[in-house]
C-alpha cells in the first residue's frame, strides 16, 4: 500500500501520526511511504530523518493525497479555514485518525459523500487483542501526566512535604476525579511529585487500583449493576446519583489545592461533577485542570482552551493537553497506529476483512455509507 503521513493543520497540534522510526517498519512490510514536508517538525522530526528511514518526501498536501492510498493522521481533515484538507479527499482513499464524529458530523458526511473508508482511533474495540492499537489510552496516560505538571506550575505552592529551616511546608492536596487510564496517570504523578492525593470513580473495581497508588479512595455508596458499557466505557450515571457524587466531591472541596478531573462518557457531554457553588468551597489559589472541557467539562465554569478565574481558583480547560508532549505523544499513537496498520494490512496486497471486530469496529464510512450504527443513529436525530 502506499501509505502517506499529513501534516496537522490545527492550531497549535505538534503531534504526527507516524514517527521516523516506524517508516522502515511498513518498508520492509512491503509499503511505499510518503511523508508532507514538515510533517514531523512540531514533534522535532526533520523531513531528512523521514528520508533516512525510506519515505519520500512530498512538498504539499494535495500532492500527498493524490499519491496515497492510505492517509493517516492525529487530527480530523479540516473542513474550513486556509486548509481545506476535505478537499483533497478522493474516491476509494482510506483515512485513519481521530475523526471525532460526534463533535464533526458534517465531516462524517463528507467522508461518506466522497467515498473514502474512514476509520477512528476512538473507535478501535477495548478488547485484548487490540490494546496495542488503543490510541484513546495512549493519549490519556499523556493528558493525566501533563495535567498534573499544569497544576503544579499554576498553584502557588509545593507538592511534597518540605522540612526547612524557615518552618515545615505541609504537602498539597490533589484530588482526582475519574480513574481511567488519565486518572490513574495522575494519581501517580501527583504521588511521585509528593502530593496528598484522593480519587473518586463510580466504578467499585476502580476502588483497588487507586488505593495501589498510594491515594485514598474517596467513599460515596457506589451505584448498583453494570457502570461500564461492553465496550468498556464508562456509562451515563441518574441526576440522583450524580448529586450524591457532588455532595461527596463538595465535602473535600474546603482543603483541596489542585482538581484533575477526568471524568467522561463516550458519545456524550461530560457529567457536571463540580458546580459554580462548589467552586466557591475551595481556598483562594486553588486550581481546577479539567480534562473533560472538550466534551463540555467536568466544571460547570469551564470553558474550551480558556483560563477561567473565578473565586479565587483557576480553571483550565485545555483541549489538547497530549500536544504539549509532542515527542511522547507521537511516538506512542505512532506505535498505536503501526500496529493497526499491520493488523489492517498483513500483506501489501491485502483487502480489508469488515467482518473483523477491530477493522468492523473502528470503521466510521465506506462504500458512501456512514456504517456505524451509533453514529448513523446520531447524524440522522439531527446531531449537528
Amino acid at each position: 500500500m502506499k501509505i502517506g503521513i499529513a501534516k496537522e493543520t490545527v492550531d497549535g497540534e505538534r503531534r504526527v501520526a507516524l514517527v521516523p522510526a516506524m517508516v522502515s517498519r511498513l518498508i520492509d512490510n512491503e509499503h511505499v511511504v510518503f511523508v508532507e514536508s514538515g510533517a514531523g517538525e512540531g514533534a522535532s522530526f526533520s523531513d531528512n530523518d523521514y528520508k533516512e528511514q525510506g519515505a519520500k518526501v512530498i512538498k504539499d498536501p494535495s500532492g500527498l493525497y493524490l499519491d496515497s492510498e492510505v492517509v493517516v493522521k492525529v487530527q480530523p481533515p479540516q473542513t474550513k479555514g486556509k486548509i481545506k484538507e476535505v478537499d483533497f479527499l478522493k474516491d476509494g482513499l482510506v483515512l485513519i485518525c481521530f475523526l471525532s464524529p460526534f463533535e464533526n458530523p458534517s465531516l462524517i458526511k463528507i467522508l461518506a459523500t466522497k467515498k473514502v473508508t474512514g476509520f477512528a482511533m476512538e473507535f478501535i474495540p477495548r478488547i485484548a487483542r487490540a490494546q496495542s492499537m488503543d490510541a484513546l489510552s495512549s493519549m490519556a496516560t499523556v493528558v493525566g501526566y501533563k495535567a498534573v505538571l499544569m497544576a503544579a506550575d499554576n498553584m502557588g505552592k509545593f507538592f511534597p512535604l518540605l522540612m526547612t529551616a524557615a518552618g515545615t511546608i505541609h504537602p498539597a492536596n490533589v484530588l482526582v476525579l475519574g480513574a481511567g487510564v488519565a486518572g490513574l496517570q495522575a494519581i501517580a504523578t501527583a504521588k511521585r511529585l509528593g502530593a496528598r492525593v484522593e480519587a473518586f470513580d463510580p466504578r467499585p473495581a476502580v476502588k483497588e487500583q487507586i488505593e495501589s497508588l498510594g491515594a485514598q479512595f474517596v467513599p460515596m455508596e457506589l451505584p448498583e449493576g453494570d457502570v461500564e458499557t461492553q465496550e468498556g466505557y464508562a456509562k451515563e450515571m441518574t441526576e440522583e446519583f450524580l448529586k450524591k457524587e457532588q455532595e461527596a466531591i463538595a465535602s473535600r472541596l474546603p482543603r483541596v489545592d489542585a482538581i484533575i478531573t477526568t471524568a467522561a462518557v463516550f458519545g456524550k457531554r461530560a457529567p457536571v461533577l463540580i458546580t459554580e457553588q462548589m467552586v466557591k468551597l475551595m481556598p483562594s489559589g486553588s486550581v481546577i485542570v479539567d480534562i473533560a472541557a472538550g466534551t463540555g467539562g467536568n466544571c460547570e465554569l469551564t470553558k474550551p482552551d480558556k483560563v477561567v478565574e473565578k473565586h479565587g481558583v483557576s480553571i483550565f480547560g485545555e483541549t489538547n493537553l497530549a500536544s504539549a508532549l509532542p515527542v511522547h505523544a507521537s511516538q506512542m499513537y505512532s506505535g498505536n497506529m503501526l500496529n493497526l496498520l499491520n493488523h489492517l494490512y498483513p500483506k501489501a496486497d491485502f483487502e480489508l476483512d469488515f467482518e473483523d471486530e477491530i477493522i468492523g469496529g473502528a470503521c466510521m464510512t465506506r462504500d458512501g455509507k456512514i456504517v456505524n450504527e451509533m453514529v448513523d443513529q446520531f447524524i440522522n436525530n439531527g446531531g449537528e
